[in-house]
């Protein structure tokens, strides 16, 4: 019947509430074919498709604003404002992204994937509203999992002073990614337990009106909830209690494993197993249970995302109290453990790159400043096919310019763990370390580089003429942009594993003058404040002609890698021609 109209919203609007619930189920059937096959976010979209029903047929978007938050549970939003393709179309599969979009439409207003942003961003909608006169709803969508972020207490906060329209919209699933974690969680609980009638009741102590869906999944329900409060002149909460998941058992069954997916999940069957092999993940949880074992003040900390660092609920129970998750609270995430460490306890913090830029503040005062000697593991950094949301490329000039941080790149397995071990000893700096990318690499040699004696790099390989200076993953690149130079040109480049992101060997470059021309920087990340430039800053004095290789400071969206490297001149090809060039000048 829906996918069939032109019009969706008007069509909603004119629809019956059984045709309304037939709509949620083809929606449903829509969206579990669809990310079964892109991967993505299921249980989120599949538990908020009979509240967006009702918040179109109720509301009049795009006059009066939605605002999601994260956007893990925008599907359906999109289905019905005209998007529907991208789930009916596999051709078209891959057109929209999987977050609101204002270049996608007009429905949308803000591009968000970040969480905890919907309140804050919704209190500023109503006031410009207010101020220049204008009459329409401003709806604000957040989770209960997002609820424990600072911007979104701080939003709320503010909403409830603002005096006119705003309506907040609580997703109550009783699940974050995985479960919930902190005191107020008891109060949203007790709500569900009371039927909105707890006499303790959160949202009212800050000043809001407060109503509550006892089935946040019946249309009709949420329609009736929806109409009394739509253009009302002060701010309110609507508190509904979803199912994540519904309407797929698996999914409902296991909340933590669907709430994003991996294209295909749904196809697998019951007796297929993965072959478990060693990896920088298994590396680390390994590493970190046994420093665990041996040292009661270890504790391995996370905000909110433990599937990113395979901390699945087995190995959170292995670990007991020595495992804290702080919810969605990044910043939060810094200080605790910033302060766990001044205190002699070993905190472990655990974080994903594109969320660091969350915690700045916090890495530059209650950190940084105070030199309190964490260990950071930053996940996932580097160019990537990633939205524009979840882009990870901005940790190297976002950590390596605050004093007193250290950032440690390892290239191989051995390096990782000699790095973990000097980080979890080590009582002088706060220490983050990037945690590599792609197939584990091992020499079978143990590292015994002293990671205290600060910025030292690695030659690996003496040459002359070019260096090759490679971070990370991207010192694979360097080697060969190495072999490369060799072959065709019959340059015999140096190869130097720099180690550390933070600062760089002086010693090491001034040598390099004697019989060197021209210096080689590659790294995996946003050149502009990164780690090459800081060569390029020494050198800039000199005779020495420095080439800084790495990615545009730009949001890109969905691009593939191979592209990427393209339009970087990142390949191998490309590189050792810029090299000629500069050469043959």
């Amino acid at each position: 019947m829906f996918a069939e109209k032109t019009d969706s919203i008007l069509e909603l609007k004119n629809s019956s509430i059984t045709e309304l619930n037939s709509l949620a189920e083809e929606m449903r059937e829509l969206i579990i074919k669809k990310v079964n096959v892109t991967g993505g976010h299921m249980g989120p979209n599949l538990g908020f498709i009979e509240p967006t029903i009702a918040l179109h047929y109720v509301f009049n978007s795009p006059v009066d604003k939605f605002i999601f938050d994260v956007s893990h549970q925008c599907y359906a939003h999109k289905i019905i404002t005209g998007r529907k393709e991208g789930f009916t179309n596999p051709e078209l599969y891959e057109k929209y992204t999987g977050y609101t979009a204002p270049e996608e439409s007009e429905h949308d207003l803000f591009k968000v994937g970040h969480t905890s942003t919907s309140v804050s961003l919704a209190t500023g909608v109503a006031k410009a509203r207010d101020l220049k006169g204008e009459n329409y709803n401003v709806v604000a969508i957040i989770g209960d999992g997002s609820l424990s972020g600072g911007e979104a207490l701080e939003g709320l906060d503010n909403a409830s002073a603002l005096g006119s329209n705003i309506i907040i919209v609580v997703n109550d699933n009783k699940m974050s990614i995985a479960e919930n974690h902190g005191g107020l969680y008891g109060n949203l609980a007790e709500l569900r337990n009371t039927n909105g009638k707890a006499e303790c009741n959160f949202f009212k102590s800050l000043g809001f009106d407060y109503y509550y869906v006892e089935n946040g999944n019946n249309i009709d329900d949420l329609i009736e909830t929806f109409k009394s409060v739509k253009d009302i002149n002060h701010p309110v909460i609507v508190h509904l209690h979803t199912l994540k998941g519904k309407g797929l058992d698996v999914a409902e069954q296991n909340k933590e494993a669907f709430h994003w997916i991996m294209p295909g999940t749904l196809d697998k069957k019951d007796n297929e197993t993965s072959v478990i092999t060693e990896n920088y993940t298994s590396l680390t949880k390994d590493f970190l249970c046994d420093k665990v074992k041996e040292d009661r003040t270890t504790c391995v900390i996370n905000a909110g995302t433990p599937g990113v660092f395979g901390f699945d609920k087995n190995y959170r129970d292995l670990l007991g109290k020595n495992y804290v998750d702080v919810g969605i609270a990044e910043e939060h995430a810094v200080a605790f453990s910033s302060a766990m460490a001044k205190q002699g306890a070993k905190p472990v913090f655990c974080v994903m790159s594109s969320f660091i830029q969350r915690t700045y503040d916090q890495m530059s005062q209650d950190l940084c400043l105070n030199n309190s000697p964490i260990t950071m593991l930053v996940y996932w950094g580097g160019l990537s096919n990633a939205d524009a949301t979840h882009l990870c490329s901005f940790d190297i000039p976002l950590i390596s310019n605050i004093p007193n941080m250290v950032y440690l790149a390892p290239t191989t397995k051995e390096e990782y763990l000699a790095m973990l071990e000097y980080a979890h000893n080590q009582n002088e700096h706060p220490i983050a370390i990037r945690v590599p990318n792609g197939e584990l690499v091992s020499t079978g040699q143990k590292d015994t580089t002293d990671y205290s004696k600060l910025n030292k790099f690695e030659i690996k390989e003496q040459g002359e003429t070019v260096a090759l200076i490679g971070e990370g993953s991207f010192y694979y690149l360097a080697q060969t942009v190495k072999n490369e130079l060799k072959e065709k040109f019959g340059i015999n480049a140096t190869l130097i594993n720099p180690k550390f992101l933070t600062g760089i060997d002086e010693e090491l470059l001034e040598n390099l003058k004697q019989n060197h021309k021209l210096t080689v920087t590659l790294e995996d990340g946003m050149l502009d404040g990164g780690f090459g430039e800081k060569i390029t800053r020494f050198y800039g004095n000199s005779e020495m002609k420095v080439l800084n290789f790495g990615g545009k400071k730009e949001f890109t969206d969905r691009m593939p890698v191979n592209e990427l490297y393209e339009r970087y001149r990142l390949t191998k090809e490309q590189i050792t021609e810029d090299i000629t060039k500069i050469l043959n000048k």
